[in-house]
């Protein structure tokens, strides 16, 4: 009968933690969920600054090379 106590409050504790996983889980995807958009949307606009930076030190390049006007 030990044996059978033993491994009832070993599945227990297994279910326990289960449970305690899941709920950490959702916490986690939640967070994520929050998160993620938020730091994509920045990545974006950071790149897209970059581009913006790029084409305007080309520009500048032109500029700085282009003939004189008087």
């Amino acid at each position: 009968m030990a044996v059978d106590e033993t491994i009832s409050l070993a599945l227990i504790r297994i279910a326990d933690a289960i449970e305690e996983n899941g709920e950490t889980l959702k916490r986690i995807a939640n967070h994520y969920d929050g998160v993620v958009p938020v730091m994509t949307r920045n990545a974006k606009r950071a790149e897209s600054m970059a581009e913006e930076q790029d084409r305007s030190f080309g520009q500048q390049v032109k500029d700085i090379f282009s003939p004189v006007e008087h």
